[in-house]
């Protein structure tokens, strides 16, 4: 799986969870994968940037918000069946393994009060 999408993936689950170390660690990332300011830009708005994001790229954010949102979701079939057509079966394997380490990431770095990088560097 494209690192570029995984780092996506990450940006979108941090963006839910409110993560800011996450957030900054991911968007730097995508900056220097060579993704463009306005795809992050208008990342929590995915579905009205048109064709900003290609069918996997939504497809995989899609996944992200639902299995994210699991407690108020409960990851429907037709999400799945969405998910599925368009990443098939290993990807969404892959994919749904990264969101659930990203969602205990976030988790981890928002109870431990990691700060991010840019609150790091304003700080010096």
């Amino acid at each position: 799986m494209d690192t570029r999408l995984i780092d996506l993936v990450y940006l979108r689950v941090s963006q839910i969870n409110g993560c800011a170390y996450c957030l900054d660690l991911h968007a730097r990332a995508l900056i220097k994968e060579g993704v463009a300011g306005e795809k992050l830009a208008l990342l929590q708005a995915w579905r009205e940037a048109g064709e900003l994001f290609d069918v996997e790229e939504r497809a995989a954010v899609a996944w992200a918000e639902s299995a994210t949102q699991v407690a108020r979701t409960g990851v429907p079939d037709d999400d799945f069946q969405r998910a599925a057509e368009v990443l098939g079966e290993k990807e969404l394997v892959d994919l749904t393994i990264a969101i659930g380490l990203m969602n205990a990431y976030n988790r981890l770095a928002i109870s431990f009060r990691r700060p991010p990088e840019a609150a790091r560097m304003a700080g010096d």
